[in-house]
């Protein structure tokens, strides 16, 4: 235990994820997903729909590959600490476009279930603030995933 702290402290550990890795970034993005369909206190199966959906089309990736990113993402939101972990890795690798995408596709689990909690709501601004968005993005993207989800 003490040689693998002498190596994360040094430098020398090289078993830590790289951030702009994109199967890290697919779980970072992912995790974000998980925690606002849990913040209503359940998770409802269309908006676990919504978060496989939401990965195979903007990764390009096929639903196996996404069932399994989303295994991995749930197990991290469930350790998680704070939004801040998953956004961190996000705004240091992802420019404005990418982060809107990101948010976009959490507005879209948001609206899965067909009503929009006040938690989610409050959960989703917190986000777009911590991904650097400004109101007129973060209205962009609302705009965006309803009328997506309406059609």
């Amino acid at each position: 235990m003490i040689d693998v702290l002498k190596k994360l402290f040094s430098g020398e550990d090289n078993t830590v994820p790289d951030q702009s890795d994109p199967r890290q970034l697919a779980i970072a993005a992912t995790a974000l997903m998980v925690q606002l369909s849990r913040v209503d206190q359940s998770e409802d199966p269309s908006e676990m729909d919504t978060i496989i959906d939401c990965a195979i089309r903007s990764q390009s990736i096929t639903r196996e590959e996404a069932t399994t990113i989303l295994a991995n993402a749930r197990a991290q939101a469930e350790d998680a600490t704070s939004l801040y972990e998953f956004t961190e890795r996000l705004n240091a690798s992802l420019d404005q476009a990418g982060k809107a995408e990101i948010l976009e596709n959490i507005w879209r689990v948001a609206f899965a279930d067909g009503r929009i909690d006040k938690y989610e709501e409050h959960m989703i601004r917190r986000v777009a603030e911590l991904l650097h968005l400004n109101h007129r993005e973060y209205m962009e993207c609302r705009h965006r995933a309803e009328i997506a989800m309406s059609s």
